[in-house]
């Protein structure tokens, strides 16, 4: 038993309180002064399957790494999302309208409103963005030799 992974792995399953049926026969076969061959083959096939189980753990450790991550961009961006459309409703001073009237003007906004329409309020919407992103590029980098 000179592998230093065996060692630390035994160490940790006898602090451990709930053991599978395989790690209590892991243990009980390490601790046993003599073994048979018989003993050291089954031995053998334990330690295997401990280092599969623990790559197992790891693997499914990283997958949900993976996944708590792409949830929290998901998160994010609705969040971002949800955030832009605040600062439109401010920029466009609705922020005094009842939020009845509004919700229900843009629920007639979904329904309605033909191609050009929409390209029209689409053109209107981008002006106002592009002269709200040209004023706050102004105010982030003033002028250095004023």
């Amino acid at each position: 038993m000179s592998d230093q992974w065996i060692n630390e792995r035994l160490a940790q399953l006898r602090s451990h309180k709930a053991l599978s049926d395989h790690q209590r026969m892991l243990l009980l076969l390490v601790d046993k002064p003599v073994r048979t061959e018989d003993d050291e083959r089954k031995l053998a096939a334990l330690i295997k399957a401990e280092r599969a189980a623990e790559r197992a753990q790891k693997a499914r450790a990283s997958a949900s790494r993976i996944i708590n991550a792409e949830k929290l961009a998901e998160r994010k961006a609705r969040d971002h999302r949800a955030i832009l459309k605040g600062a439109l409703i401010d920029w466009a001073v609705l922020e005094g309208c009842d939020l009845g009237e509004l919700l229900g003007a843009l629920l007639e906004f979904t329904e309605s409103g033909m191609a050009e329409d929409r390209a029209r309020w689409k053109q209107q919407g981008d002006a106002l963005l592009a002269k709200r992103s040209q004023i706050s590029q102004t105010v982030r980098s003033p002028h250095r030799g004023e």
